[in-house]
């Protein structure tokens, strides 16, 4: 049976900033298998709550391309307020030894 590997997507937003003091928040992680669906999904959760839409697929792909990683802030008045941040992990990778070497051969005992 062969594996296969797959890239999914993992999307954080972390709470940065002097306002995290006065609202502690927990980063909140997401997994997408599809990343037109996880830029579509942050387009629309950002516009649904009134914030600037400077995400696009475009960026984020050539982001991921070049730098293995897209982040994006969000302030207000100059403020940082959040991090976006598009991952790409590897579901099913191809299993390594591990860092575990090959046992060696026992001496055989003379008779």
């Amino acid at each position: 049976m062969r594996r296969q590997t797959q890239t999914i997507y993992e999307v954080t937003v972390q709470y940065i900033g002097s306002l995290t003091a006065l609202r502690q928040r927990e980063p909140f992680t997401v997994f997408f298998s599809n990343l037109t669906k996880a830029v579509e999904t942050i387009i629309s959760h950002l516009a649904l709550n009134g914030w600037p839409v400077k995400i696009n697929y475009t960026a984020v792909y050539r982001s991921l391309k070049q730098r293995g990683s897209y982040q994006c802030d969000f302030d207000v008045a100059g403020a940082k307020v959040f991090r976006i941040r598009i991952t790409p992990r590897l579901l099913n990778p191809v299993l390594t030894t591990m860092g575990i070497d090959e046992k060696p051969v026992e001496p055989t005992r003379k008779k």
